[in-house]
C-alpha cells in the first residue's frame, strides 16, 4: 500500500514539474485592484464568442490579491478577452489583450469604467535593446554633429560673398 501510494506522489510530482517546465506563452500575474472582489474570473481567445470555464473554481481574488494565471504549453491564440464576475454578480469585461506579450496585468475599475494596466514580458534580447538604445543616442549625437558642420558650411558660405 505505502508504495502505492509513494508512486502515485511521485507521479504527481512528475506531472508537476513537466507542466511548469512547458508553461505556455500566454501564463501571466493577475493583479486585483478593483476596489471590488473578484468571484470569477474567464479568459477566453478573442476569436471566439464563448467563455472557457471560471479559472478560479471556487476560490475568490480579494481587493489587493493576485494570482498566477498557467495555460497549456498547447494554447496557440495570443490575443485574449477577460471576464471578471464581481461578488454584486456584475460582469465586467477587458477585450483584446495579447498575453504572449504579457507578464502582469493589473485591473482597475474606476468611474464604471474597466482599465488594465498591463507589463510586457521580459525581452530576451534585453542586452541587444540597451546597446540599440546606444546606437540611438550616438545617431542622435551625429545629426547634431551635422547640423552643426551645415552650420558652419553656411556660415562660410556668407563670408565668401
Amino acid at each position: 500500500m505505502n508504495r502505492v501510494i509513494m508512486t502515485m506522489t511521485a507521479t504527481l510530482a512528475l506531472m508537476c514539474a513537466i507542466s511548469a517546465a512547458h508553461a505556455g506563452d500566454q501564463d501571466f500575474d493577475l493583479v486585483n485592484q478593483t476596489g471590488l472582489t473578484i468571484d470569477q474570473f474567464y479568459c477566453s481567445p478573442s476569436t471566439t464568442e464563448s467563455w472557457e470555464e471560471d479559472i478560479l473554481g471556487v476560490d475568490v481574488l480579494s481587493n489587493g490579491g493576485e494570482v498566477e494565471i498557467a495555460f497549456s504549453r498547447d494554447a496557440e491564440e495570443c490575443v485574449w478577452d477577460l471576464l471578471i464576475v464581481d461578488e454584486q454578480g456584475d460582469k465586467i469585461y477587458w477585450k483584446e489583450i495579447n498575453l504572449c506579450e504579457t507578464s502582469k496585468i493589473t485591473l482597475y475599475y474606476e468611474n464604471g469604467k474597466p482599465t488594465a494596466e498591463i507589463e510586457k514580458a521580459a525581452d530576451e534580447d534585453e542586452g541587444d535593446d540597451e546597446s540599440m538604445d546606444d546606437a540611438d543616442d550616438d545617431e542622435d549625437e551625429d545629426q547634431d554633429e551635422a547640423e552643426d558642420e551645415d552650420d558652419e558650411d553656411e556660415d562660410n558660405d556668407e563670408d565668401d560673398d
